[in-house]
Order: structure tokens, then sequence, then C-alpha cells
């Protein structure tokens, strides 16, 4: 019988072969990629979520270990990018027709299948090394303190983003990724909030909580309402919300005494 490490060889291999006849050899390395929105560019150190780091991004809820929209928070952020994408993961659950609608387009992507979700981060450290990617995406269900310091070397190695998707089930309540250290520069937390649709054509776009649980050198947690990402992968401060002014504060009435 043909050894498992020999057939892994055998997977990286082909990995490698497909990365490199995608690889831009005139990429542009970007040092930091904004946002475009000045609430949450402001609140990071870089002005944005900063290439050649590890960022993390989770969800919120029963949904959580879906992560449909973690995803497409992911996915909005490297439309943003130019050049080619490998994206790590273990089933094929992801709905690509979804990303091209916050963007991302297919032909950019390289979709990398492994067997356990023990084999995605390896995947994302051997997609580092390959030159021409300009970010890597790896969906695992625990990031710990060892294998992310592990990431973090080798994408500031390479240049390129990495984000994290986090794929956890809720434990008592809690998401328990928010209590698992580890090197990610960033942690974001998405969750889906009553708003105007689901984002389709035609139709008002679906209205997200983006959170800002930990970032290196900023003051956290901070959080933000915003229209989920439209085409061009860009996420909008609702109108509604922007041009609102604030409640004047409510007085309570004074206890009588006697």
């Amino acid at each position: 019988m043909p050894d498992a490490a020999d057939g892994r060889d055998d997977r990286l291999a082909g990995m490698r072969r497909q990365l490199d006849d995608l690889a831009c050899k005139n990429i542009v390395r970007q040092r930091t990629l904004p946002f475009g929105l000045s609430a949450l560019d402001a609140s990071l150190p870089a002005g944005g979520l900063r290439c050649g780091g590890v960022h993390e991004v989770g969800e919120v809820g029963p949904s959580a270990e879906y992560a449909a929209l973690s995803a497409l928070f992911a996915a909005a952020v490297l439309a943003r990018l130019h050049g080619p994408v490998l994206w790590c993961l273990r089933g094929r659950d992801l709905f690509a027709p979804a990303l091209v609608g916050v963007g991302l387009a297919p032909g950019r992507v390289v979709f990398a299948e492994t067997r356990s979700d023990a084999e995605v981060l390896p995947a994302i450290e051997e997609g580092l090394h390959t030159r021409g990617l300009c970010a890597v995406v790896g969906e695992v269900a625990r990031l710990g303190l060892t294998a992310s310091r592990r990431l973090q070397l080798a994408a500031e190695r390479s240049g390129a983003l990495v984000i994290v998707v986090r794929r956890h089930r809720t434990v008592a309540g809690r998401e328990a990724a928010d209590d698992e250290p580890n090197a990610a520069l960033t942690r974001w937390r998405v969750s889906p909030q009553p708003g105007a649709g689901p984002p389709l054509s035609g139709l008002p776009r679906a209205r997200w909580l983006v959170e800002l649980t930990r970032a290196r050198g900023a003051d956290t947690p901070l959080s933000w309402i915003l229209d989920a990402p439209d085409a061009t992968g860009r996420l909008r401060l609702p109108a509604d919300l922007a041009d609102r002014s604030l409640a004047p504060p409510q007085r309570r009435p004074r206890a009588r005494v006697g």
C-alpha cells in the first residue's frame, strides 16, 4: 500500500505546480490594505490591514461552524488586492458564486482541499513559500500560538496577506476562538444585523455587525454596523445611520425624599 506521507507529498507537489502556473512575476506588494472607511482605517495602527501578516476572522452564534459571513468578509478583502490567491479548506462547502458577488473572481483563486483540518495550516505555510501569491486563506477550527507564529514569520518573509477563517463551535454560550491566544495581528468577528435584505442584484445590501476584538497597537474592542460588501469588495456605512443625529440624553426623574 502507498504510504500516506507519499500521497500528501504528491498533493503538495501538485499544488506547487498549479501555483507556479498562476504566479504573477510582476505582482505589486502592498504594505497596507485600507478598507476605504475612515472609521475602520483610523482604528488600525497601519491605517488598514497589514500585508505580510496574519489576520483572523470568525463569526458569532450557531452559524460560526460554517463561517459563511467570515468567508465573505475574507473574499471582500482579497477582491481589493491584485494577483492570485490560495484558499485552503477541508471540505467542498464554499459557495463560489457568493465570492463573485463580493468581487473575488474565480479565475484568481486556487482551492487546496485537504483531507483534515490538521493539514490546512501546513498548506497555508506551503503557499507562503510560493512566489507570486498576493494572499493565502485558510479555514480552521483552531489556531494555536505556535502555529500562528510560524504563519506570521512565513507571511513576513513572503509579504502576502494571510487570513485565517475560524470555523468553531459555540461552547457554553461563548465563542471558543475568543479565549485562544495566537499571534494574529488583528482579530475580527462578523454577525448579521437586521437590515435591508440579502446581497442580491437589484436588492438592497445586507447589514453586518463588524467587530475588531483585538489588534496590536490599537484600543479594542471596537464595533461598527456596516452594509455588506458590494461587487467590488467594499463595505459601506449605512446612509440611515451615517446621517442620523445623536439622540438627546434622557433625564431620569429625581427620587422624592420623604
